[in-house]
């Protein structure tokens, strides 16, 4: 009996203990279970959190990309930023998953072993410090949305003052091409006087050149201009006046000299003298063709012209050549026309 009391007494003794003990394992477990589910909540919130930031940062990015057009080298930089900053995200994001299978693997791990609750405590910590990794590199994308913010500031700015210089230059534009107008329209002005007052000159001095010359039957006029044949002035492939046709000149000369007197000193006026040969090439020691024989039958008429007292810095010498016929074919009469010195009153 006696030991019989002492084996009820000893169990009697030892079951507390092992309540006592499962309490404090089934506390443990609990509170494991706690500190789990507070954490996943932390973290899940901090996924979504990243998320919205993440398209938050995804929208402003489009809108400075717009804004950001005519600085496409500074864009390029930001976008790959950006890329940066979503491949850290997207670390982040599998650090997170890793977190998770972590977290599910200590999950199993309290249901097992309730003894390694000091090393998930040290494994909690890492997660923490982890999750404080995370709110770095928020911050970080804050900061540089804030400097795209100021750039973007400073870059309107800009085009607002360029926007206001670009008025201003046309406002500026507007009234230089009034006054461009008004000096374009005075000078028109100005010219058509000038081309009238040089017309009736023109007309004067061909009136009375026609009357003094039209005793000469060679002589012909066409148009505005006075057709002298070549044989008048000079004997075949020659270019030195003959006596006839210098006193044809002297004709010339006294009517230009009479109406050059009551020409303005201002108006400028040129006595044009143009010589035309036929189609008959020349090649002789003076003259290799007829480009040198036109010209200096023209020079030739111009100085005799200038000894006789007209204006050297008022007449023009000019070579033809074959090139400018007035007459078509080959017959001895549309040779002759061909070959001829045209004298014209014009302006420079």
């Amino acid at each position: 009996m006696i030991g019989s009391r002492r084996r009820s007494r000893s169990t009697t003794n030892v079951w507390p203990g092992y309540v006592d003990a499962l309490s404090a394992l089934l506390m443990l477990v609990i509170f494991m279970l706690l500190i789990y589910v507070v954490s996943q909540l932390f973290l899940s919130q901090t996924l979504s959190d990243r998320n919205s930031e993440l398209a938050r940062l995804n929208q402003r990015l489009n809108e400075i990309s717009e804004l950001l057009g005519l600085e496409q080298s500074k864009t390029e930089a930001m976008e790959q930023q950006m890329l940066t900053v979503q491949s850290n995200f997207s670390d982040s994001l599998a650090q997170n998953e890793g977190l998770q299978e972590r977290l599910d693997a200590s999950r199993n791990q309290l249901m097992q072993q309730a003894a390694d609750a000091e090393a998930r405590s040290e494994r909690l910590a890492n997660m923490n410090r982890e999750l404080d990794d995370q709110d770095e590199l928020s911050i970080s994308q804050q900061n540089m949305i804030m400097r795209l913010s100021n750039q973007i500031a400073s870059l309107q700015n800009q085009l607002r003052q360029i926007t206001a210089a670009l008025k201003l230059q046309k406002e500026m534009t507007a009234d230089k091409d009034g006054e461009l107008e008004n000096v374009s329209r005075r000078l028109n002005t100005l010219l058509a006087e000038r081309v009238n007052e040089l017309e009736r000159y023109q007309s004067e001095f061909f009136s009375r050149l026609r009357n003094i010359l039209a005793a000469n039957e060679n002589i012909r006029i066409v148009g505005d201009r006075f057709l002298l044949p070549s044989e008048l002035l000079f004997a075949s492939g020659s270019a030195r006046l003959g006596a006839e046709g210098k006193q044809e000149l002297d004709k010339l000369a006294g009517v230009l000299l009479d109406v050059v007197k009551t020409i303005p000193q201002d108006l400028e006026w040129i006595l044009r003298i143009d010589g035309h040969t036929d189609l008959i090439p020349i090649n002789t020691p003076q003259f290799p063709s007829n480009w040198e024989l036109s010209t200096a039958r023209a020079v030739a008429v111009v100085r005799y012209l200038a000894d006789q007292g007209v204006p050297q810095n008022r007449m023009v010498a000019a070579g033809f050549g074959e090139f400018f016929p007035v007459a078509n074919g080959t017959t001895p009469e549309a040779l002759q026309e061909n070959r001829r010195i045209e004298i014209k009153l014009t302006d420079r």
